[in-house]
């Protein structure tokens, strides 16, 4: 057992100085925790536990990780890209709600609660504006081609052509939209990509998204794209 152990190890990527540094950033602060799921919990919940599991998964790769944004404390968004300018890569983890008119309301453990079923999956965002915008298009791309293979499916309503939506696709089939004004993805010096990972108003979308089989499956899906764009 000890000689097969050891052989594992040995087999295990390791990240060296030399190996490209990905910043991940857990979406919202505690003041501000963003979207509320359809049974009442914060998105930073699942932005955290999430990223989590995304360091771990990029760290089996070799790649090294900055995890940023975690305590929940960091409200000023330029401070995460400037915490993340020696990065190779930086990829906001969030997950996501729907507008407004969309919601419905249900009860649910003797409260409540606002919901949508209508729409599920994933979205990536990129900005016009990052001075790297062909590498983070090509990073967006390598996630969501990696989230389908995975058994993932891009939502694709934020281009819907209402108010709040509009946002136009950069690669349709790998659910990558244009998102030219979100803070950390046009203050980045860097390649950036924000990923909605999912619909948590949607209430099987929650569940999904809630379980630590779900959570290893999508990030070991993103850290193969992430891997795949970046250069050696």
């Amino acid at each position: 057992m000890r000689a097969l152990a050891a052989v594992f190890c040995w087999a295990l990527p390791v990240a060296t100085a030399a190996a490209p540094l990905v910043a991940v950033d857990v979406g919202h602060y505690e003041t501000e925790p963003g979207a509320t799921s359809a049974r009442g919990r914060p998105e930073l919940e699942f932005n955290r536990a999430l990223a989590a599991a995304l360091a771990g998964a990029l760290e089996e790769r070799g790649l090294r990780v900055r995890v940023i944004g975690a305590d929940g404390r960091m409200a000023v968004l330029s401070r995460r890209t400037a915490a993340a300018r020696d990065a190779r890569f930086f990829l906001s983890i969030h997950h996501d709600s729907v507008q407004p008119h969309y919601l419905e309301e249900w009860e649910h453990e003797g409260g409540r609660r606002r919901f949508s079923d209508r729409f599920a999956g994933f979205s990536l965002f990129v900005s016009r504006r990052n001075p790297e915008l062909e590498r983070s298009l090509a990073c967006a791309s390598s996630i969501g081609a990696a989230l389908r293979a995975a058994g993932f499916a891009p939502s694709l309503y934020h281009a819907e052509p209402i108010a709040g939506e509009s946002k136009p696709f950069a690669d349709r089939a790998n659910g990558v939209h244009y998102y030219d004004n979100l803070v950390v993805l046009h203050t980045a010096t860097q390649a950036a990509v924000l990923l909605e990972a999912g619909v948590i108003v949607n209430r099987a979308d929650e569940t999904t998204l809630r379980a630590p089989a779900t959570q290893r499956a999508i990030a070991a899906a993103v850290a193969e794209g992430v891997q795949r764009c970046l250069p050696a």
